[in-house]
């Protein structure tokens, strides 16, 4: 029901979204049963969790690949970004520091252009 929840969505959901989906369906479901199952479907890399700022997380289906963000902190607007701009960031992470950085989710956090203005 929480996967489903997940998959069903046409955004990214947070835990009190799908609770509320949830119970509307299985009144006796409690909210800790959701962030339990999320855990549990991170764990099993069937759902992704972005950090939204603030607190603020969001879920969705991991096999929906890659998905990157650039999150306005001001206004909260998410822009999709360009998955091609984040390999010269990894070849020189791997370059200048050894190291293999996981970029299949991503959210960079900055302002947008109509709160810079």
């Amino acid at each position: 029901m929480i996967l489903e929840a997940i998959e069903n969505s046409d955004d990214h959901i947070s835990a009190e979204e799908m609770y509320a989906q949830v119970v509307a369906r299985y009144p006796n479901v409690n909210i800790s049963t959701v962030y339990r199952t999320l855990e549990l479907l991170k764990r099993l890399e069937l759902v992704t969790e972005t950090d939204l700022g603030g607190g603020r997380f969001r879920y969705h289906p991991s096999d929906k690949g890659h998905h990157h963000h650039l999150i306005c902190r001001r206004c909260g607007a998410m822009i999709d970004l360009d998955e091609s701009l984040l390999g010269p960031l990894e070849e020189a992470l791997l370059k200048q520091h050894n190291f293999v950085a996981d970029l299949r989710h991503l959210a960079i956090s900055g302002l947008c252009s109509q709160c810079r203005k």
